[in-house]
């Protein structure tokens, strides 16, 4: 993990950690709204029960939050889980009716709590093409090492 990406981690993975342990010990009218709000824009949802939802989404911002804050999860994997993640909340806020002004973008007061987590895609994508970026010139970096040590070996074994 760059160190550069470790307040981002960390104040991601502390935040989404937070939302699974609290949707963990969630009520049964608490998992009935999160689940009809989530089938309103998911459709494959629907038939799934309340409580079991409510469990299964807590358990993957577990997932995702520990994944963040543990260093040795590589940033481009980490990145791009919270970039799936922010993307599914997104999409929640593109197809649940009243979260966005008509014809518009633009949340409704309503809309706001959800349109913010568009930052989840943003640093999602940040260290995911960070970390892979940074991966592939490391790689790069390896390659021309050893096409360098093997010139030189291959140099040293002609005998003019």
């Amino acid at each position: 993990m760059n160190l550069t990406h470790a307040p981002l981690r960390a104040a991601t993975g502390a935040f989404i950690l937070n939302s699974g342990l609290t949707k963990l010990g969630a009520d049964a009218a608490t998992a009935q709204q999160l689940h009809g709000f989530a089938s309103t824009a998911y459709p494959q949802f629907k038939n799934m029960d309340a409580a079991q939802f409510t469990k299964m989404l807590a358990i993957g911002e577990l997932a995702l939050g520990s994944a963040l804050l543990t260093p040795k999860v590589p940033s481009a994997v980490a990145g791009a889980a919270l970039t799936a993640f922010g993307v599914g909340l997104v999409g929640l806020y593109a197809r649940v009716p009243g979260l966005r002004q008509p014809g518009s973008i633009r949340p409704t007061e309503a809309g706001v709590p959800i349109a913010k987590d568009v930052w989840l895609v943003g640093a999602g994508a940040t260290l995911g093409l960070q970390g892979f970026f940074n991966g592939a010139r490391r790689a790069g970096k390896k390659a021309a090492s050893k096409v360098g040590a093997a010139a030189e070996s291959a140099h040293d074994a002609l005998p003019f």
